[in-house]
């Protein structure tokens, strides 16, 4: 008699995964569409093609999906900052030189203004916490929190051990930096879209400049 083959428990995962990613895509569109509260749990449901049950189950209620929503375009944003500091400011061996340093620091700048600042995803984060700060735990609730900062000062702190920054305070080292570069693009311009704007690069360059002269070693 042939044997019912019975899910794993890594296959459950998997579509519990993908329900859940149905269900934040449905819930991301439709409050961007037509905003929370004309947003319901039904048509997220319909959109995701899972039961109205099923999105109780994954998220409880309609404001615990709006914060989940806005938490995974903050992972993702993370994600984009990790990988661009991997990318340009990991391979200390290649910054012998007195101008490697600056290049690595603006690539990486430039790279967070494209890939990130300038980025769909981030757009959207900026307009849902501005839209429904009222639905969010806080006002000015940021998904991201600290992590930029801290990944950014972890890299300072490294390239301090390899003796080319003097950062007695990495993270205060990472705020001044992020100051001096998206900062200044952002509060002069409104954007740090380097695509866009011509303007971020110049402000960026002189960004780094500064922040070199009271940091490099």
């Amino acid at each position: 008699m042939p044997t019912t083959k019975t899910p794993t428990t890594k296959t459950l995962r998997e579509g519990s995964a993908q329900k859940r990613a149905a269900i934040l895509s449905a819930a991301r569109e439709l409050f961007l569409a037509d905003g929370f509260d004309r947003s319901s749990v039904d048509a997220v449901a319909a959109r995701a093609e899972v039961s109205k049950r099923t999105v109780y189950d994954y998220f409880g209620d309609k404001r615990t999906l709006l914060q989940a929503v806005v938490d995974a375009i903050g992972e993702a944003m993370i994600t984009t900052i990790r990988r661009t500091l991997d990318e340009t400011l990991t391979d200390v061996d290649r910054l012998t030189g007195p101008a490697d340093l600056e290049d690595a620091l603006v690539t990486f700048s430039m790279r967070i203004s494209t890939d990130m600042l300038g980025s769909a995803e981030y757009a959207t984060l900026q307009r849902l916490v501005r839209a429904e700060s009222g639905n969010l735990p806080h006002r000015g609730y940021n998904s991201m929190a600290d992590t930029p900062d801290e990944a950014l000062a972890e890299r300072f702190a490294a390239l301090a051990a390899a003796g080319l920054l003097h950062v007695p305070d990495p993270r205060l080292a990472a705020d001044q930096f992020i100051a001096l570069t998206f900062g200044v693009a952002l509060d002069r311009l409104g954007s740090a879209n380097a695509m866009e704007d011509t303007r971020v690069r110049p402000l960026v360059v002189e960004g780094v400049r500064t922040f070199l002269r009271a940091y490099r070693a």
